[in-house]
């Protein structure tokens, strides 16, 4: 999990957002990891496509949660017009991550939106400080 995600966490008592971070942070490390070509297309297909498909099950339960907070954020220097979440989760394949800069600052949104409902969202009598 992402570092500061995981700081975050540990006053969430819903496993089942801790569950959608976890494969969120696979998705996002093969992102980078496949843009940046410190991985092939190849080698990262069956995680992929386990991350990716998981998510694309589970997003639409946490839609409306998250876009409060997504809409909050900014993606290549301006407001994030778009759904940062759907925008990775279009990717259909590994393959297309490749020079896919949109994607790459698209990221970032993302993560600051799940990083705003963690905060949001621990359990208040051990508020995150």
């Amino acid at each position: 999990m992402n570092p500061f995600s995981r700081y975050l966490s540990q006053w969430s008592t819903d496993t089942r957002f801790d569950a959608f971070v976890e494969h969120w942070d696979v998705l996002e490390r093969i992102v980078i990891s496949v843009h940046r070509e410190m991985m092939t297309p190849e080698a990262a297909a069956a995680d992929y496509e386990r991350a990716w498909g998981w998510l694309r099950g589970q997003y639409p339960l946490w839609h409306a949660a998250l876009e409060p907070y997504w809409r909050q954020t900014r993606a290549a220097g301006a407001a994030t017009a778009v759904d940062p979440f759907q925008l990775l989760l279009d990717i259909g394949r590994p393959a297309d991550i490749l020079g896919n800069w949109r994607a790459m600052q698209h990221l970032p949104a993302a993560r600051e939106a799940i990083n705003r409902y963690l905060l949001d969202h621990s359990t208040p009598d051990e508020p995150a400080t």
